[in-house]
């Protein structure tokens, strides 16, 4: 039966937090400069919001409209603080890439558009936790699938089209071909199913890569279009945990 997933709003000491599958957001009120925002996501948390999608409707419906959020970004050719390559940008119409304004600062009542602004001004700012990690060793999927869940909770499952963009940007710093992922075949059964239960609601397999096959498992390709294929659970590679269970704890 697949779990739940979560997406309460809590408030609680001055933080607001939404809850999804693979990360947890926190709007942190206490004002920083961007750079220590961005250490203090890092002390606490794992990092500055990045990505088109990180920033929830329901968390903005809690937060002030009028006030700038410190984000991810940084400007060096502009890149992310957690060093993904989402290539998404939401800059408002007034932007102008000005040499002395480079950390980007985002108002919800421009409907989350983005500017550019000076980094030694304080702001209250986003931080994420992630839920999920990339291990940059190579095992089998059955040897992935044991340290999973020795070490974290389970080998990770994609059930929407956002996981499959978070999940991406993880295998983009595997330094094998493929990485496993926490689904599998049953020769027994006749279908693919994930390991922790999880229905099979989206799909992205690669043309004519999806083996119904004895022990057979699934892996996502680390470059190219980072679609599903269907490797012999025997070959080996890197791999991806999902930290927790999709009920997460709230705090």
């Amino acid at each position: 039966m697949s779990k739940p997933r979560c997406y309460a709003v809590i408030l609680k000491d001055l933080k607001i937090s939404i809850c999804t599958k693979h990360m947890k957001l926190h709007v942190i009120t206490v004002w920083k400069k961007w750079l220590e925002a961005q250490h203090y996501c890092r002390e606490h948390h794992t990092d500055l919001v990045s990505g088109q999608n990180q920033i929830n409707d329901e968390l903005n419906k809690k937060l002030s409209k009028d006030q700038w959020y410190a984000i991810g970004l940084f400007r060096d050719t502009w890149g992310w603080s957690d060093g993904s390559s989402f290539s998404f940008r939401h800059w408002n119409q007034a932007f102008t890439d000005d040499d002395t304004e480079t950390c980007a600062m985002t108002l919800l009542n421009q409907d989350g558009t983005w500017d550019s602004d000076d980094c030694n001004k304080r702001n209250p700012f986003f931080c994420y936790d992630d839920k999920v990690i990339l291990i940059n060793e190579n095992k089998t999927w059955v040897e992935a699938l044991y340290y999973c869940r020795e070490k974290y909770h389970d080998l990770v499952s994609i059930t929407n089209l956002d996981e499959q963009r978070w999940i991406k940007e993880k295998a983009k710093k595997a330094n094998s071909p493929y990485v496993w992922l926490g689904m599998r075949y049953t020769c027994s059964l006749g279908f693919w199913f994930w390991v922790n239960d999880e229905v099979i609601t989206y799909e992205n397999w690669a043309a004519g890569r999806k083996t119904e096959h004895c022990f057979m498992s699934g892996a996502m390709d680390s470059g190219g279009q980072h679609q599903w294929v269907s490797k012999q659970e025997t070959e080996k590679f890197n791999f991806i945990c999902s930290k927790t269970h999709s009920e997460m704890d709230f705090h």
